[in-house]
């Protein structure tokens, strides 16, 4: 019987709504989502994960569910929670304590144990759901912060299982982890795995460190691309894999007639006007304030901006029930009212901005579209943003700031202008560096960074981390080159 892939996240791939006594489905949002669906779909296998809302067996959602994607190439496997498990688990241990944590937001963590506890026990609800399912040959992958202590569980019902995590948000450095009172715990869940995966060599290393200095029996061998973690009987291979998009879809999306027909309708809207695009989930580890005030800051500090560019902000809504997301929506939009009310003038108004999901057609319109695609991500994972708007970019036109915090920087740091989130004039400063940046070096560096997201694509990132779980990583597997800023030397050594 041919080997099978289980995903194991936190949701499901699909958003279940009740309409007029109804049920509907319709593609969940998320970087996740949008990496891993094709890659399953062109597979085969089965994805596991919580429908979103509290539910009970033997509903009419179970029909929907199967009939909505059964055409799609895998099955679903619904794990029901119910609202405590949701506010200890989910917004409790999962977003109030690891999300932050990881983030470097240390302040931002309520560390209260019963979240704790519930979190283990919902850990131990999946690992359920996948034993049900799982057959010999069957290789289960994990994915992601929620759900670290699910082959800890497995294991306890068969060691044989082969299960491997990925973890696509940064991993934080020792003295940050160390915060953590249950940071051993957590060690230890990891260490059940046989392939653990990061999204970048930094992230790698901090989790190796903390290792060796919480974990001191542990041996480790360097191979290069990846590293093996000995401790007693078991051993566990570490390496970075950073997380690719469906680049092909993407282009060919961008080049579609209907594209194309919208494309041209957007830009008889806007006029000659440059449009300076940002796209982000709701969420304060995306920098949205520290991007507002340096596009206030550009327009003031460089009046030859106003009147020609246009930031187009769109904010994908995110746990809209949680009273922080409420405040920071709260603050976006007072910046965005302040700006305006500063800045507007008859016939142009400075930031355009939308709080809702963009259908597919009318986002690849406007990454191909924008002149300059600002990402300003305090701590990023990856940022599959930065990427989707490099593989629309088909005319070379545009230009990428980056974060150099969001993992996408080691990856992109050739062609992108790299900025730090918290240097308002830095970013600032380089809005004017891409606004006046010749045609020439557009392109090149343009499509420098689409071919290294052509050929590091999602299948690629499966492809490798499969076979590093499954066998050895291929020679020609290339670890991308950590970032870090160069500083001036000259300013360093002037005295003056």
């Amino acid at each position: 019987m041919p080997q099978r892939l289980f995903v194991v996240s936190n949701r499901l791939p699909i958003v279940l709504e009740k309409r007029g006594g109804g049920w509907t489905l319709k593609p969940g949002s998320g970087g996740l989502v949008s990496a891993i669906a094709p890659v399953l779909s062109h597979r085969g296998g089965l994805w596991v994960g919580w429908p979103g809302l509290p539910l009970e067996r033997g509903g009419d959602w179970e029909r929907v569910l199967e009939e909505g994607y059964r055409e799609r190439g895998y099955d679903l496997v619904p794990v029901l929670l119910t609202e405590q498990e949701v506010k200890g688990f989910y917004e409790g241990f999962s977003n109030a304590i690891l999300w932050p944590l990881f983030h470097d937001m240390l302040g931002r963590c309520h560390f209260e144990p019963p979240f704790w506890y519930t979190y283990l026990d919902v850990n131990e609800k999946f690992a359920e759901a996948v034993a049900g399912q799982r057959r010999e040959g069957d290789f289960v992958w994990v994915q992601d912060y929620q759900l670290i202590h699910v082959a800890e569980f497995l294991r306890r019902r068969d060691e044989s299982v082969r299960v491997g995590f990925f973890l696509h948000i940064p991993f934080p450095p020792l003295d940050i982890l160390l915060k953590l009172p249950w940071r051993g715990q957590i060690l230890k869940a990891l260490l059940a795995y046989d392939l653990i995966g990061f999204q970048t060599p930094r992230d790698s290393r901090n989790f190796l460190t903390c290792l060796q200095n919480l974990v001191p029996e542990v041996e480790m061998e360097d191979g290069g691309a990846v590293t093996e973690v000995r401790l007693g009987a078991r051993t566990v291979r570490v390496g970075a894999f950073p997380i690719g998009i469906d680049f092909r879809a993407y282009e060919e999306t961008a080049r579609s007639d209907d594209v194309n027909r919208r494309v041209g309708e957007l830009r008889r809207k806007i006029g000659p006007i440059h449009l300076i695009l940002g796209v982000d989930r709701l969420d304060y580890t995306k920098g949205l304030v520290e991007r507002l005030e340096a596009f206030r800051n550009a327009l003031k500090r460089h009046p030859g901006l106003r009147e020609r560019v246009v930031l187009l902000q769109i904010v994908v809504p995110s746990r809209e029930g949680v009273a922080e997301y409420q405040s920071l929506k709260a603050h976006i939009e007072r910046l965005v009212g302040e700006i305006n009310g500063e800045y507007s003038t008859a016939g142009w108004v400075p930031v355009q901005y939308q709080y809702r999901s963009q259908p597919r057609r009318d986002l690849v319109a406007l990454y191909r579209l924008a002149r300059i695609c600002f990402v300003a991500s305090i701590k990023d994972g990856m940022n599959l943003v930065a990427k989707e708007f490099c593989a629309c970019q088909v005319d070379d036109s545009g230009i990428l700031v980056l974060s150099e915090f969001a993992g996408a920087a080691a990856q992109l740091q050739r062609g992108a202008l790299l900025v730090n989130p918290h240097d308002i004039e830095g970013m600032a400063d380089a809005l004017k560096a891409a606004f006046d940046m010749s045609d020439d070096e557009r392109r090149r560096r343009m499509a420098g960074m689409r071919e290294i997201l052509r050929e590091q694509d999602i299948f690629w990132w499966v492809d490798y981390y499969l076979q590093a779980a499954l066998g050895t990583v291929p020679d020609d597997f290339r670890v991308p080159k950590e970032y870090l800023p160069a500083l001036d030397l000259d300013e360093l050594l002037d005295t003056g």
